[in-house]
């Protein structure tokens, strides 16, 4: 089935935030790699890759996994903090390719849209909000990595997007970059497709026969092409 078919019958749609509407995840990276080394903390390329997709505290209990169970996590994560909201208050963060022009397609089709991030609610709409950025006002809800019990892979937070809309999640399509995204989405039961960041599709998403495109273009694309409901 190829992707203009999967969405067929789509009524809202559902993003992700870092690494699908915002070019963060280099930027997250990077402040991370500094804050590890600025406290003197042992860091690991792997480690951050697997951490891609997850909430704070899920992220943290893995870098403990890795690390040990003293690593100073509340220490890391205070740098990480300082270092990351100055970066907000930069407005370093950039839009990846064809957001507002997909924006402007959901508009025109009268598709309501909500983003179910991993990051907590008042930094991502703070993120979303940004001069450069200017996404915030174009959505219409936003469930934040902080408002769920269970965090992604979990279905909750897509779940609790697609209520945002009046929606069921199976109504919506699920845009993610992240191996773990795209399970949440698929646990939940969304159409999913996956806009790969940093990680390539993982063998469990090339599985289940998850659609891959390079950016948001093809998205927007395939949507234009199934005539209006």
């Amino acid at each position: 089935m190829d992707l203009q078919q999967r969405l067929r019958g789509v009524r809202g749609v559902v993003f992700d935030m870092d690494g699908l509407l915002l070019d963060s995840e280099r930027l997250a990276y990077a402040i991370g790699r500094e804050a590890s080394e600025h406290l003197g903390l042992p860091w690991r390329h792997e480690v951050a890759m697997a951490m891609i997709g997850l909430n704070s505290r899920d992220g943290y209990r893995l870098i403990r996994e890795a690390f040990g169970e003293d690593y100073p996590a509340e220490a890391h994560q205070a740098e990480f903090s300082r270092r990351y909201e100055a970066a907000i208050d930069a407005d370093r963060f950039e839009l990846k390719p064809g957001v507002h022009e997909l924006l402007d397609l959901l508009d025109a089709r009268q598709l309501p849209r909500a983003v179910a991030t991993s990051t907590r609610r008042q930094r991502a709409i703070a993120k979303l909000g940004g001069a450069s950025v200017r996404v915030w006002p174009r959505l219409h809800g936003l469930v934040g990595g902080d408002e769920v019990e269970r965090g992604k892979p979990a279905p909750d937070i897509y779940q609790a997007a697609a209520a945002l809309l009046g929606l069921s999640i199976t109504e919506c399509l699920v845009l993610e970059d992240s191996n773990t995204g795209v399970r949440g989405g698929l646990a939940a039961g969304a159409c999913v497709v996956m806009v790969p960041d940093l990680l390539a599709p993982a063998d469990d998403v090339r599985a289940a026969g998850v659609p891959v495109v390079d950016s948001l273009h093809a998205v927007r694309e395939a949507l234009a092409a199934e005539a209006p409901r």
